[in-house]
C-alpha cells in the first residue's frame, strides 16, 4: 500500500471520527432546556473520538506487525515455532489490553465520567 493511499485513508477516518463530536456540539436543545454543550465541550468530545480512533488504529497496526513478524520468523526457522507462539499471543494480548483501556478512557470522557 502506498504512502499516499494510507494518508488518504487516515484523512477519511479522521473526518469520520470527528463527526459524532461535532454533531453533539451543534444539537438543538430539547423542549425543556437541558445542559447545552458549548464549543469547548464539543471539541472535547471530538478529541475523545479522535483519540479512540487513533488507539484502535495503532493497536490494529501493532498486532498486525507482531503477528506478521512472528509468522516470518516461523517461516525462517520452523523448528523454533513452538517457542515463538506463546510470547506472540501474550504480546498481542497486552497490546489489545492497552488499546481497549485507551478506548474506555475516551468513552468515559465522552460520557462525562472523567473530570
Amino acid at each position: 500500500m502506498s504512502g499516499k493511499k494510507i494518508w488518504s485513508i487516515a484523512a477519511v477516518l479522521f473526518v469520520v471520527m470527528c463527526l459524532p463530536g461535532l454533531a453533539l456540539a451543534e444539537e438543538a436543545p430539547a423542549e425543556p432546556p437541558q445542559k447545552t454543550l458549548g464549543i469547548a465541550e464539543g471539541l472535547g468530545v471530538a478529541g475523545a473520538c479522535i483519540g479512540a480512533g487513533i488507539a484502535a488504529l495503532g493497536g490494529g497496526f501493532a498486532i498486525a506487525r507482531v503477528g506478521g513478524q512472528c509468522i516470518e520468523s516461523m517461516a525462517r526457522q520452523p523448528e523454533a515455532a513452538g517457542s515463538m507462539f506463546a510470547p506472540m499471543i501474550v504480546t498481542a494480548a497486552m497490546i489489545e489490553g492497552a488499546m481497549l483501556f485507551a478506548i474506555a478512557v475516551a468513552l468515559m470522557s465522552v460520557l462525562g465520567l472523567l473530570p
